[in-house]
């Protein structure tokens, strides 16, 4: 057989930027197919944005196991077994025929798709430590945010082209790929293997101590609320883009690019200041510049004048911000873990998760016809990302 490259290798380095990519496209690839199937399915909005919320929650649920069998037997055997899982649920939202089947298949999908994200953050941690991780998934960061430049518009012409169910037949075979990535490049990159790691009692304690931990939990709940911003423009912006503003199916995902732009640009700043300013003052960066222009964007929607460029510019600049913030705050998380990186980055993961499908739940609910809900929801989590941070990591007494 022949050997595998090594674990900080270019390939090795694309494959988990794929693994990380995993939620963006399971997510944003068929945002521009919300509104018509609720006619499809002849079902409203808010059971329509549950194909989304039930993806968090399970994408959520399902890292508090991931990420202890992870530190348990090791990275490798548990992707290839939430990849194979991804790759089928994929298919089955594909041939659903009503809406009840479909939000159970992607709940199902969702169960897969979190191997990717949480496991590759540990893989990051194994094989670069503490000092070079947040750089690292900066970068990885930035490349990713290709993805779900592409994902919108392919989405939107797939639909328009062949119809709702191709976005899903794409999303398999991305799974599939990275499926066989992960079985032919990736070896194991565990070298500290926990026996105790799914024992209840251990696992229970560990959740306690990182939760008790309010350097831990500032981190966590910066980066939660900050993809909170994301998902609550995930959730509403079709319906308001596209129903409101009258933005043509087709063209959707362009405005998408344009929000994935400002977050690249994020990243990209964070890869390369990090190590130069350090992690919490580009999170702070991040943080004031996310909710200032969350606060412009909600406002000009208050002021009576919303439109797609007072929705899409200021949306860009949150964007940016988030860019900012959430390698280094995902970093500043799992770096005092080293013998807990899965279980660390699992429960951050689950916190993100569970806070972004909350949110996206509300923006689905009060869904009044106007671009007030989704507006108001970004500026306010945007404002509470910023706040978790000044307040509970403080590193101005550290």
């Amino acid at each position: 057989m022949a050997e595998k490259p090594k674990a900080d290798s270019l390939p090795v380095a694309v494959l988990l930027t794929g693994c990380v990519a995993l939620g963006p496209i399971s997510t944003d690839m068929y945002l521009a197919s919300l509104p018509t199937m609720t006619r499809v399915f002849a079902t409203d909005v808010a059971s329509v944005q549950l194909t989304l919320s039930v993806f968090l929650v399970g994408f959520a649920v399902a890292q508090l196991i991931y990420g202890p069998l992870s530190d348990r037997f090791g990275r490798r055997p548990v992707m290839l077994g939430g990849m194979a899982l991804y790759f089928l649920a994929s298919i089955l939202c594909s041939i659903a025929t009503s809406i009840e089947t479909l939000i159970a298949a992607r709940g199902l999908q969702a169960l897969g798709a979190c191997c990717g994200p949480v496991l590759a953050r540990a893989v990051v941690r194994d094989v670069y430590g503490p000092e070079r991780a947040a750089k690292v998934l900066a970068y990885m960061s930035s490349a990713m945010a290709l993805v779900p430049a592409a994902a919108p518009i392919l989405g939107g012409f797939l639909h328009v082209w062949i119809g709702w169910q191709a976005n899903f037949w794409v999303m398999a075979g991305f799974g599939g790929t990275i499926l066989l990535g992960i079985a032919l490049l990736l070896a194991e990159t565990n070298a500290q293997r926990n026996p105790q790691a799914i024992d209840p009692a251990t696992l229970a304690g560990n959740y306690r101590l990182m939760l008790r931990d309010p350097r831990y939990l500032g981190y966590a709940l910066t980066v939660g609320f900050a993809y909170s911003t994301i998902f609550a423009f995930i959730s509403g912006s079709s319906f308001v883009l596209i129903e409101v503003l009258g933005v043509p199916d087709a063209y959707f995902g362009f405005c998408f690019a344009v929000i994935v732009l400002g977050y690249m640009s994020g990243s990209l700043l964070a890869g390369r200041l990090t190590l130069r300013l350090g992690g919490d003052r580009l999170i702070q960066l991040g943080g004031v510049l996310a909710a200032g222009a969350g606060a412009a964007m909600a406002g000009l929607v208050l002021a009576g004048l919303p439109s797609v460029a007072g929705i899409v510019g200021p949306f860009a600049l949150v964007m940016a911000g988030v860019g900012l913030i959430m390698p280094n705050a995902m970093a500043g998380a799992i770096d005092p873990y080293p013998r807990m990186a899965g279980s660390a980055s699992a429960l951050m993961g689950f916190l993100q998760m569970g806070m972004a499908a909350l949110v996206g739940i509300g923006v689905g609910h009060w869904h009044d016809g106007t671009a007030l809900p989704m507006t108001a929801s970004i500026a306010a989590t945007a404002l509470l990302s910023l706040l978790s941070f000044r307040l509970l990591v403080n590193p101005r007494k550290r």
